[in-house]
């Protein structure tokens, strides 16, 4: 019993891992993991939506803190973004505001978290937005994947 718990224990973690990465700006896909999980059935679904949701939020606000931590560097020869690709981010921003964070769980959606710290967003409505967000897609993901599975 104590090495399925501990088996569990490290699939969950693994997870985890996954989500947190995959939220990040690096690219990985949490879903694979999510999904092999879910179909394996070794440990309960809502502790797969829970603990893929915390690493998937935690990982935006790694992205909201490198946008702030960004913006010190933003007139550097080596910035990795140009000014014109700042501003239209900065003006899509502005015109969308912080309910661009509501499409944080797209592939895309990092950005939005990166550009969110950037635009110095309420952390509280950050937080708000993207666990909505993050949960939302892992919550329709093992719907869809129950479904396939039926």
């Amino acid at each position: 019993m104590m090495g399925a718990d501990l088996g569990v224990f490290a699939q969950l973690g693994g997870l985890f891992l996954a989500a947190l990465g995959a939220a990040t700006v690096f690219p990985f896909q949490s879903e694979f993991v999510f999904v092999g999980l879910q179909l394996g059935g070794t440990a309960p679904l809502m502790w797969l939506i829970i603990v893929a949701s915390i690493g998937n939020t935690l990982g935006a606000v790694v992205n909201y803190v490198l946008g702030i931590w960004i913006e010190t560097f933003r007139n550097r020869r080596w910035f990795p973004v140009s000014t014109g690709q700042m501003a239209r981010a900065e003006g899509w921003y502005a015109r969308w505001g912080v309910w661009t964070l509501l499409l944080s769980w797209a592939p895309f959606g990092d950005a939005f978290t990166v550009i969110a710290g950037v635009m110095r967003a309420p952390p509280w409505l950050f937080l708000v937005l993207v666990t909505v967000a993050k949960t939302g897609r892992y919550i329709v993901l093992a719907w869809l994947t129950a479904q396939a599975a039926a």
